[in-house]
């Protein structure tokens, strides 16, 4: 098993500070510092997500892993997730090959169709078309991925690639590359017939409701062809570490709640209580 951190470079009002807002570029020191510190203790990976919102700072993951590569020594480095519905397989091939010579090594892509919308209209896409753009641009990733020149017809959301090698070349053969779920089985499938890692996102609820997917992704691998036990599973969720459970409770609750109510208040969810946290 491997431990790790991630971190959506969340920057809200801090209501133990009067409120008090970072500035991007706080924000941003203080997560590298982060992921150094993460590094120096012997941490497994580090992941950054991508969103697009004021209330979030890391609208450009791979640029920040690129400055935690030249900082850190051994931590693996990744997105969490790089929202590939609305991104250019092409670029994020490139990038992802950069960040893994910067890092001799400790790159990993984590795809997935992210939690927030913003992305599409911000890139000129329909959210109708949600599926079938990660579908087609994940198969198109994934050619690139086999390395060499690439020959790809195009499809309703891809362009033609017509025997052309992408570069550079990575220092990984290949890039390892896990596809990020929220607990729709569909998306579990689609990971099982790549025969790609699997990572669930526990944003609400108890683990073990998730084991069904797990069951449901090792079988489907089976039924493929694959073998189920080179398929690593892993779960990100929140978390928060103190001295004890109480100071934990005490520090991380009030955060917690703001950003949790700001996003509920959009989607409909009523305010976050200290009972459910």
């Amino acid at each position: 098993m491997e431990l790790g951190l991630y971190s959506f470079a969340e920057n809200t009002p801090d209501p133990l500070n009067g409120g008090r807002l970072q500035s991007p570029a706080e924000r941003l020191k203080d997560l590298l510092e982060e992921i150094e510190l993460a590094d120096q203790l012997g941490l497994s990976f580090y992941g950054s997500g991508e969103h697009h919102r004021p209330d979030f700072a890391a609208s450009a993951p791979v640029t920040i892993l690129a400055a935690a590569a030249a900082r850190t020594k051994s931590i693996r480095l990744s997105t969490a997730v790089t929202v590939l519905s609305s991104e250019d397989p092409i670029r994020v091939y490139q990038q992802f090959a950069t960040l893994d010579n910067l890092s001799n090594g400790r790159a990993e892509i984590m795809a997935g169709r992210g939690s927030f919308i913003e992305s599409f209209p911000l890139f000129g896409l329909d959210l109708n078309d949600y599926d079938a753009l990660f579908e087609e641009k994940l198969e198109m990733l994934l050619k690139i991925r086999e390395g060499g020149k690439v020959t790809r017809p195009g499809s309703a959301h891809t362009k033609p690639i017509p025997g052309i090698a992408i570069y550079p070349e990575p220092v990984q053969q290949p890039i390892p590359l896990w596809i990020a779920v929220g607990g729709t089985p569909t998306s579990v499938a689609r990971a099982a017939y790549y025969g790609l890692p699997l990572m669930i996102a526990i944003i609400g609820g108890q683990p073990r409701q998730f084991a069904p997917l797990v069951e449901f992704y090792r079988e489907t691998a089976e039924k493929t062809g694959r073998d189920p036990k080179a398929l690593p599973v892993g779960i990100s969720s929140h978390g928060f570490i103190a001295a004890d459970s109480q100071d934990a409770h005490d520090i991380a609750f009030p955060a917690h709640s703001e950003a949790m109510s700001r996003i509920g208040k959009e989607r409909g969810w009523p305010p976050t209580t200290r009972a459910q946290f």
